[in-house]
């Protein structure tokens, strides 16, 4: 864990293939982030969106977008081996652990949404009401913090004194030293995962029982056991996400080079693959969402302080969105 220990990994023989794939990763964490960032800049512009599966989606898009710089961050800083102060080190970890739970325990709440409103239609908008999306959102935040904190508090306690003043590679890795904790963590993941995926499946079932039974909502049924399918296929990707380091640590001990290449292949398929299901699922999907958003893209962000918007001057989507508003 000493300064001493690292070499520069952009200096080694292969660094022209490893900053082609480190730049790959910008140009994919990028465009992302501004797909992100355009979506919640339409989220907060229509007031039309604040209903509780938008606020939930809403927060995907950031937890996923916080995420994705995070973890950016790490990747570059295991790539040029550059030095971060243990206790910083630590916050930036947590933080990176705390986001990472909060993306998967949204998808579940947005099962449980569509659950609500296809199985009962009646109780939805007593159910789904603003206090109740806030709680919801704070029981997401307050459960997501419970392991990081933990092992932030054992790691400030059980580390020796001078421990404390070196400086490290920052990685998950440099918080999960002491054995027990890190199979402890790793129990914890998994069986919280069990848990997520348990009530995912349960959904499905339950709107594809409703499905059978109302045929007059087929529609609606069908495209939320799809919404079911693609959530479950990102809470996947996105807890493997969270078991990953215990497969890259063995080799972050052995190979330095090879730890970096198979984070890097990780990155892609467990970070990247499932934060591109997100705008998928609302950003295109959602008619109502998908015509807001495609006003912002082509006319809002770079013509609407030039031109207002006059009735029936404008093209369909800007029309469409202010007869729903």
């Amino acid at each position: 864990m000493n300064l001493t220990q690292y070499t520069n990994l952009s200096s080694t023989p292969n660094s022209n293939e490893g900053n082609q794939k480190l730049l790959l990763v910008q140009v994919l964490v990028g465009t992302l982030l501004y797909v992100n960032g355009l979506m919640i800049f339409t989220f907060l512009k229509k007031e039309a969106f604040r209903e509780t599966r938008y606020i939930l989606f809403a927060q995907t898009l950031f937890a996923d977008s916080a995420l994705m710089l995070l973890t950016d961050l790490t990747l570059m800083g295991s790539f040029y081996q550059y030095p971060v102060h243990i206790i910083p080190c630590y916050i930036f970890c947590t933080l990176t652990s705390l986001v990472s739970v909060v993306s998967p325990m949204t998808l579940v709440a947005m099962c449980l949404e569509r659950y609500v409103a296809i199985c009962m239609p009646l109780r939805h908008s007593s159910i789904s009401t603003p206090k109740n999306t806030f709680i919801g959102l704070l029981v997401i935040w307050s459960v997501s913090f419970i392991i990081p904190l933990f092992i932030f508090i054992v790691c400030f306690v059980y580390i020796p004194p001078g421990f404390l003043r070196i400086y490290v590679v920052c990685t998950v890795e440099a918080m999960l030293q002491i054995k027990w904790l890190a199979d402890m963590r790793a129990t914890s993941l998994q069986l919280l995962f069990i848990m997520m995926f348990s009530i995912i499946v349960s959904t499905y079932i339950k709107i594809m029982l409703a499905a059978r039974s109302a045929s007059e909502k087929k529609n609606s049924t069908n495209k939320g056991l799809k919404t079911i399918i693609l959530h479950g296929v990102q809470l996947l990707l996105s807890m493997m996400q969270l078991l990953i380091p215990y497969i890259e640590m063995p080799l972050w001990k052995v190979n330095v080079m090879l730890f970096v290449n198979v984070r890097y292949s990780n990155f892609i398929l467990f970070l990247i693959l499932p934060r591109c299901l997100s705008p998928l699922v609302y950003g295109l999907r959602d008619k109502k969402f998908y015509n807001a958003l495609k006003y912002y893209a082509f006319c809002g962000i770079l013509a609407c302080n030039k031109h207002k918007i006059r009735d029936g001057k404008t093209f369909r989507g800007v029309v469409s969105i202010s007869i729903h508003n």
